[in-house]
Order: structure tokens, then C-alpha cells, then sequence
């Protein structure tokens, strides 16, 4: 009843296994055994590629894909390699000899983070895992520094058409800052209030509950480990009022600016960070997940130590501070995705919203790419 696993993200590769405290033996070779000699096996390889150029055929079906990947060029710029997408030709061209290589190059001693969680005497699963270890030679190389965009972003509005839908999605915001700042817990419930905590937040409340746009509306404020998060607010609506919703948010951002917000606003969202906070730690799994991912990213220690209380020391000056601060209704991209004929026309019943004014300027027009070859038209 073991549960092992295995994955890879463009700035970190992670593996797990669960298992009984009476396994341990068996549970660590099979582990090991996965992580220092992967089969790699041709046929397996064959059929991945065969359904990623299946899937990559498709990356322009759906519009919340769409919206993905233009939010992040617009962010971050086409050459940083969180815009690079894999392409009929890169995948054809995969062997298994790649693979051997990369393992070979990236899975080493040296570069892990053992975290483990659980029933066990700690010096007895030391030495299982050094023994598991025996042997494995270090790589003797750094890991590659994870590089930094280079790339503002031009504010405006944007759209991508795509003609078989009668919904938009919409995307507003603009880059935000790095983890550990000083201000981050303001930060976080600032917009909790503005869009981060679901039905209790101003703009669902007004997109969803008052005006009945849309199904799911709010926004995050993602702090950058390796470089600068990011500020996002979103929702999607039908089309006709998708520049309403736009405007709502607008207005929601303002007066976030402008406004102190009320103390019942504050409590409710910091009473809610502090009854989730213990779900961090729910699990032995969960306890071994986020300690390793906070060595891994070099995250402050004491940081969970102090969580709560820094938590309930923000008050409203801090949260319309940070605002001031944080948000720049000046620096907004507004990406639009859906059939951008039927957004243009608008609300015939709000004549005064349209995407037109919103922008105040010429709306940028983003085509759709060749699926299989990521190549844009001019």
C-alpha cells in the first residue's frame, strides 16, 4: 500500500514515498532504486511523446490555457524560459539517451533534500538513508542558477480572439515583489480582503454576488522566490460583460487604495489565515513537504514560529499602506481572451463600459500561435 511518486518543475524536481513504519526496508529500496537507476524504458518513452504532440495539437482549444501562457509572456517576456513551450520538433527530437543525461547531470546526492516525517527513531533512519546513499557519486557541479527575467511589462489591454466561445477570461495585473519583505503579511491580507479569500472578498462579492457576472472572480498577490511575484485579479464572464467585470475590478483596486477597510473585513480574513495554518503541518507527509520546500527555497527560519503573530498584528493602516504601496493601477496589463467581437460590442444595456475606454489607448490584438511550432504571426 505504498505510495511513491516522482516529478519535475522548471526550477526543481521533487520524489516522495509513503508507506507503513513496518516497511521501511522495502519502501526506501524501491525508492532508491527508482531514483538511482530509472529504467527509462523506450516503449514508455514512445508513448509520452506520442501524447504530448497529441496534447500540444490541442493548446489552442481551451481558453483558460490560452490565458495562461499569454499572462506569463506578458509578464515575464518571450525569451525568459518560463515562456518556453515545448514544439512538435523538441519533442520528436527527445531520445532516451536525454534522458540518461539529465538524470546523470541533476540526480545527485548533493543536490537533495531528505526530509522526512513519521513514526521512526531518527538516528536508525539516518543510517538507512546514508547507507541507501552508499556509493552514489556527487556531481561535482553547482546547480544552474534560476535566471531573472529581463523584461518589463507594458501596460495596457490585450486580447486574443478566439472565435468559438461566449465567454471571456480576464487577467489584471502587474508584477508584484519577493518573499521575506518586510510588508508580506499586510500584503497577504490586503488581498485576502480584495479577491484572495473567496466568497468574503470585495470582488466577489461584487462581480459574483451583486451583479451576477461571473461564476468565479478574485485575485492573488504571489510573492517571487528567485525573482518578483506577481499581482493577478481575474474572472470569467460572458462575453458581453467581460468589460463590466473588467471595470468592477478596476474600481475595487482604487478603492482598496483609497479606503481603510472596515474591521470586521480584517478579522474575518486574519481569523481565516490563522484556523488554515495548521493544515501545513496536518500530515506527516505535509510536516516533511513544507520543511524541505522551505530549505530548499531558503526561506527565514523561525518563519512558522512567528506566523500567527505577525498575522494578527496587522491592523487597517497597515493593510491601506501596503495598497499604496503594492498595487499600481498605472502599471496594469488587462489580458482578455474570448470572441473579442462579441466583448468589444459590450453590455447593449451599459453603453458606457467598453474596453475601448477602459484602455484609453489602441487595444493590443494577440494572435494565436501554430500549436505544433509556438511561431506567432506577424
Amino acid at each position: 500500500a505504498a505510495q511513491i511518486s516522482s516529478g519535475m518543475g522548471r526550477t526543481s524536481g521533487s520524489a516522495s514515498i509513503n508507506f507503513m513504519a513496518k516497511d521501511i526496508d522495502k519502501a526506501l529500496e524501491l525508492f532508491f532504486e527508482m531514483l538511482r537507476n530509472p529504467a527509462f524504458q523506450q516503449d514508455r518513452l514512445d508513448l509520452f511523446k506520442s501524447q504530448q504532440l497529441q496534447a500540444i495539437e490541442r493548446r489552442n482549444d481551451h481558453t483558460e490555457e490560452i490565458e495562461a501562457r499569454e499572462w506569463n509572456r506578458l509578464l515575464r517576456g518571450e525569451k525568459h524560459f518560463s515562456s518556453a513551450f515545448v514544439t512538435k520538433s523538441s519533442i520528436e527530437s527527445l531520445t532516451r539517451e536525454d534522458l540518461i543525461e539529465f538524470h546523470k547531470s541533476h540526480y545527485r546526492p548533493d543536490r537533495f533534500i531528505l526530509a522526512v516525517s513519521g513514526d521512526f527513531k531518527t538516528a536508525e533512519m539516518k543510517a538507512k538513508l546514508e547507507k541507501a546513499m552508499e556509493g552514489w557519486s556527487l556531481s561535482g557541479t553547482p546547480a544552474v542558477k534560476v535566471p531573472k527575467p529581463d523584461f518589463v511589462p507594458v501596460p495596457g489591454v490585450y486580447m486574443v480572439h478566439k472565435q468559438d466561445v461566449n465567454q471571456g477570461r480576464v487577467s489584471i495585473g502587474h508584477l508584484g515583489i519577493m518573499r521575506g519583505n518586510p510588508d508580506e503579511f499586510a500584503l497577504d491580507m490586503m488581498n485576502d480582503i480584495l479577491g484572495g479569500s473567496g466568497f468574503t472578498s470585495r470582488i466577489m462579492n461584487r462581480v459574483r454576488t451583486d451583479e451576477g457576472l461571473a461564476y468565479d472572480a478574485g485575485s492573488s498577490y504571489a510573492l517571487g522566490v528567485y525573482y518578483e511575484g506577481q499581482f493577478r485579479a481575474g474572472f470569467q464572464s460572458k462575453s458581453a460583460t467581460a468589460a463590466q467585470g473588467t471595470q468592477i475590478v478596476l474600481e475595487e483596486i482604487e478603492r482598496m487604495r483609497k479606503e481603510k477597510v472596515s474591521a470586521e473585513e480584517l478579522e474575518t480574513v486574519k481569523n481565516q489565515a490563522i484556523e488554515v495554518f495548521p493544515r501545513y503541518f496536518a500530515t506527516a507527509s505535509a510536516v516533511a513537504e513544507t520543511f524541505a520546500a522551505d530549505e530548499f527555497t531558503g526561506r527565514e527560519p523561525g518563519y512558522w514560529d512567528t506566523y500567527r503573530a505577525k498575522i494578527k498584528a496587522v491592523t487597517a493602516e497597515d493593510v491601506q499602506r501596503v495598497a499604496q504601496k503594492y498595487l499600481h493601477p498605472g502599471q496594469l496589463v488587462i489580458l482578455a481572451v474570448g470572441n473579442v467581437d462579441d466583448m468589444l460590442k459590450g453590455d447593449p444595456d451599459k453603453p458606457g463600459i467598453s474596453f475601448e475606454k477602459i484602455a484609453g489607448a489602441k487595444i493590443k490584438r494577440i494572435p494565436l500561435p501554430d500549436p505544433l511550432t509556438m511561431v506567432y504571426p506577424q
